[in-house]
């Protein structure tokens, strides 16, 4: 049971349909109308609003001096998380982002990007970072091992936030739609508002989940600076 359970997360075996299930991480954008780009209508203005507003709370935390352009890396990472995370709760479409493939190699990938600027440019910065202010000087060996440790493990948190909370939701609806075999109507209805609830929690999470990603990236950023 088990098995067949989380055998929705599973890509197809066939290699034709295996190659169109990654596809689908990022094919969807090839389908926007190219009205949506160059005409201001009412989704281009709230799509834009909420760009500006991103970039804000990006360059505040970044710091003043940062150029304006450092946020797009991190835009183009919400928008991308927010897609794929959307995306699978359609039917029959490929989750991407409900696996570490995809996830652990976005965080793996920023956060050597990190690291190799860090140590390379601010190794100063980055050796006192690692021991917090006030510490006394018989815990500084361990706050070294405590800090190295907590930021070796980043990606690997951050990879797993965003799987498991794709593959929690996903879960949910299965099991309610297994549930739904050879129930009595009024239960069946009951059910249905159940899901339709359920489904409006999955897209806030969606959205949550690309705030938290992109935000906790940002963070990592601005420490390296």
């Amino acid at each position: 049971m088990m098995t067949n359970l989380f055998s929705i997360f599973d890509p197809s075996t066939n290699i034709f349909f295996l190659q169109l299930n990654w596809i689908s991480t990022f094919i969807g954008f090839l389908f926007i109308p190219y009205a949506f780009w160059i005409i201001p209508n009412r989704q281009f203005i709230f799509w834009n609003f909420i760009l500006n507003k991103l970039h804000n709370e990006f360059k505040m935390l970044l710091g003043n001096n940062n150029f304006n352009g450092s946020t797009l890396i991190f835009i183009s990472l919400f928008s991308f998380i927010l897609f794929n995370n959307f995306l699978g709760l359609f039917p029959y479409i490929f989750t991407s982002t409900s696996h570490l493939t995809i996830s652990l190699s976005i965080s793996l990938t920023l956060w050597l990007s990190f690291m190799f600027y860090g140590w390379i440019n601010n190794s100063y910065h980055m050796f006192i970072h690692l021991i917090p202010q006030g510490t006394p000087n018989i815990l500084m060996p361990f706050m070294v091992l405590i800090e190295t440790i907590s930021n070796v493990i980043r990606p690997s948190t951050l990879a797993i936030r965003l799987t498991a909370n794709m593959i929690a939701g996903h879960l949910l609806l299965t099991l309610l739609s297994n549930t739904s075999i050879n129930m009595p109507i009024y239960f069946l209805i009951f059910l249905i508002f159940i899901q339709i609830l359920l489904l409006i929690l999955e897209s806030a999470v969606a959205v949550i989940q690309s705030y938290v990603i992109s935000v906790l990236s940002t963070l990592y950023s601005s420490e390296v600076n």
